[in-house]
């Protein structure tokens, strides 16, 4: 039997890619670094203030309906992605 195929992120509504990168360990850690706090690591809600500052929004449930916010959520992962190593560093 075959396991069912996961859902990649880029693939979801940005609402659920927001909550999904405010619970990983190595977004909380970007959002520190980039808040000035290296070596530092954020927890889940300041992770998420984080966020809907970025985007300029009060609610990630606004991610789903402002092209503004999921343009901004679109900047911010790849800036995440690049500092992961995912991809290479945008210029």
């Amino acid at each position: 039997m075959n396991a069912p195929s996961r859902q990649k992120l880029g693939d979801m509504p940005p609402a659920q890619q927001a909550g999904i990168l405010c619970n990983d360990p190595r977004f909380q850690r970007f959002a520190a670094m980039r808040c000035g706090l290296p070596g530092k690591q954020f927890t889940t809600s300041a992770t998420a203030q984080y966020l809907r500052d970025c985007c300029q929004i009060p609610s990630r449930k606004m991610l789903n309906t402002s092209a503004n916010a999921q343009t901004k959520l679109a900047a911010l992962r790849t800036d995440f992605d690049a500092w992961t190593g995912k991809i290479a560093t945008p210029r």
